[in-house]
């Protein structure tokens, strides 16, 4: 088994295993429950970890660096108001109408 990735919040790493999942991947999650040892461990030793078996490595990797270099969107205006509003936005932050 081989790490292919990890971070601090669980839902990041739950949702790179979804995604290695639907291309076929089997993963092992790893530190599941460590955060309780915070303290006696170092924070980084208690991240949730994403483990693969070695042969699927090189494909795991390729999709998860794939998902972590994805272009975030392009801003966009708001109709109604003119306020720019962050890609993620799909109501105006300053008027509340769609986009």
């Amino acid at each position: 088994m081989q790490l292919v990735y990890t971070h601090e919040n669980k839902i990041l790493v739950e949702n790179a295993r979804n995604l290695l999942r639907e291309n076929g991947i089997d993963s092992r999650l790893k530190n599941e429950y460590a955060a309780g040892a915070m303290g006696d461990l170092s924070p980084i030793q208690t991240w949730p970890e994403l483990w693969v078996d070695e042969a699927d490595y090189a494909k795991a990797k390729a999709i998860i660096d794939d998902l972590l270099n994805r272009p975030a969107g392009q801003a966009w205006y708001c109709p109604q108001c003119g306020e720019e509003n962050d890609a993620s936005f799909e109501v105006c932050w300053h008027c509340q109408s769609e986009r």
